[in-house]
């Protein structure tokens, strides 16, 4: 089954930054970013960059090149984004939100890593580099001789312009290599499909290290549009929603659960911040949308949400899906839509060939959003593959990702398929279980995690967020028996405050693991 998105033609140097010059020459007085108080317009934030551009070029580091990034949302680091696509390289983000020991394996895996931009703040966070670190403030005087004309360099949609920390299967974490047409291609489909324009302002809320936050961060400057940046380092709910609250915010791009925080957070509080934005662009896990429906059917809600489906590896976002368009009941789960411009999906089985619409197979992405491949894992580099299409040779993504195509001719992504796992000699999807649980009266939200016998037998424990004091985890239990048979039942469950969240706002599956085996080990009973 294929299925295949809009052709459009890309220019002959299909190059992001080309986008925002062209912005900064139009329209120099326009706002770009607007951070902590602080803003800058189109024609200084481009200056700013043209300078740090110079100052790479001047010390070599041109195309092919991959500078690091480790700086706090802030002016100076769209500066560094920006100059280091203008001088023709690609920048690496660092994000200071990970633990020291996460920044110190990402820095191991950056093959010919030429420099890191970092800031007083986080500049000791990368100290163990064997690069130098650098602070566009302390260079101030220095850049300030550089000339603020747009570097001469011949960049080309071949070139990498970003490249992102994945996680590993093997524990170690991949860096993921996106090329400037892959890039092109996302951001001029959005602006395209969408209507985006000089109006449609953005509000950045996931952390820097997520694939998610580059278009988030890109996106408006390609549309001629202003970036709101938030003052902290970490997702601030109420920090976020004063801005979208305060400020003509239109469009926001974040993971499934961090929508749910900003969702409940207006609810809670009788607001209407979110319900006027053009555009809500989210994914990144599995949908739980019954958390969304009550808001989303609020009188006067004008927010259009794009449930989206991609990979790092495929510049972030393949398909998209209106879920106005989505009837309960229709579909176990909600689809992710149908391709973006110049992007295929092909559903294939083990054998790498087509399966019949409606029918299970492997999602694998084509076309031009596929990326360069991964810089630092020889191996892993076997999911970018070829297969062949009618004769002619496609280059694919093989995601591990299942799903299928529906009567309407929509992906739905059905989970990964390496997340299934044999409990009791059955084949287990714990999205399934959270489906069910969510359904359930009482239950506020909850998530569903692998763990482990003494015995080294895999089992699964249910953490459970109660609507209301009180929720009594055997009535949970039953609750489960009445659709789910036996074996997808839970082996425990735990009551908690609330689902923990990694940086990139998806759920931290491994803090739910380490609480259990915390809560056990100080009752002093073996998990």
């Amino acid at each position: 089954m294929i299925l295949q998105g809009k052709r459009v033609p890309l220019p002959p140097a299909p190059v992001v930054h080309r986008q925002f010059e062209a912005h900064a020459q139009a329209g120099p007085d326009a706002l770009a970013v607007v951070w902590a108080g602080q803003q800058v317009t189109y024609a200084e934030l481009n200056a700013r960059a043209n300078r740090f551009a110079h100052f790479l070029a001047a010390r070599g580091h041109g195309r092919g090149s991959k500078v690091g990034v480790c700086l706090d949302y802030s002016i100076d680091m769209l500066v560094a984004i920006l100059g280091t696509l203008k001088a023709g390289a690609a920048y690496v983000p660092f994000d200071p939100a990970y633990p020291a020991a996460r920044l110190q394996l990402l820095l191991t895996q950056v093959p010919d890593l030429a420099l890191i931009v970092a800031s007083p703040a986080t500049a000791q966070m990368v100290e163990s580099a064997d690069v130098d670190v650098v602070d566009l403030e302390q260079l101030s005087d220095r850049l300030a001789d550089l000339p603020t004309t747009d570097p001469d360099v011949d960049v080309t949609g071949d070139d990498v312009c970003y490249a992102v920390f994945t996680s590993g299967s093997t524990g170690t974490p991949k860096l993921t290599a996106v090329r400037h047409e892959g890039w092109f291609n996302l951001l001029n489909w959005l602006k395209a499909e969408y209507r985006l324009h000089s109006g449609s302002n953005n509000l950045v809320v996931s952390a820097f290290g997520f694939d998610l936050s580059q278009r988030a961060l890109m996106a408006p400057l390609f549309c001629g549009a202003t970036q709101h940046l938030m003052s902290t380092r970490n997702f601030d709910a109420m920090m976020a929603y004063r801005i979208l609250k305060e400020h003509d915010i239109r469009v926001v791009h974040c993971a499934s659960s961090t929508l749910y925080v900003l969702v409940e957070w207006e609810t809670a509080r009788g607001g209407d911040a979110l319900t006027r934005l053009d555009y809500v662009l989210f994914g990144g896990e599995a949908l739980k949308v019954e958390r969304l429906t009550d808001w989303a059917r609020r009188e006067g809600n004008t927010c259009t949400l794009l449930h989206q489906y991609g990979v790092a590896e495929c510049t972030d976002v393949a398909t998209s899906y209106d879920l106005a368009d989505y009837r309960p009941g229709e579909h176990d789960r909600p689809p992710v839509g149908k391709p973006a411009y110049n992007t295929d999906i092909h559903l294939l089985d083990e054998r790498l060939r087509g399966v019949p619409q409606g029918e299970q197979g492997e999602i694998c992405i084509a076309g031009a959003s596929v990326g360069a491949g991964y810089l630092n894992a020889g191996p892993e580099n076997r999911k970018f593959t070829t297969i062949e299409i009618d004769g002619e040779p496609r280059r694919v993504y093989r995601t591990g990702d299942r799903g299928f195509v529906d009567e309407a001719g929509d992906l739905v992504v059905l989970g990964r398929i390496d997340d299934q796992v044999k409990v009791r000699g059955m084949r287990i999807d714990p999205t399934d279980i959270e489906r069910a649980l969510a359904r359930l009266a009482g239950v506020r939200e909850a998530a569903v995690a692998v763990t482990y016998t003494d015995a080294g037998e895999a089992e699964l424990s249910a953490f459970v967020v109660p609507a209301a004091d009180g929720l009594d985890t055997d009535e949970v239990r039953l609750g489960l028996l009445k659709t789910l048979p036996k074996n997808m039942v839970p082996a425990r469950f735990l009551n908690i405050p609330r689902i923990p969240l990694s940086p990139h706002g998806k759920v931290d599956r491994a803090a739910l693991v380490a609480s259990l085996k915390n809560q056990y080990a100080d009752s002093g009973t073996a998990s």
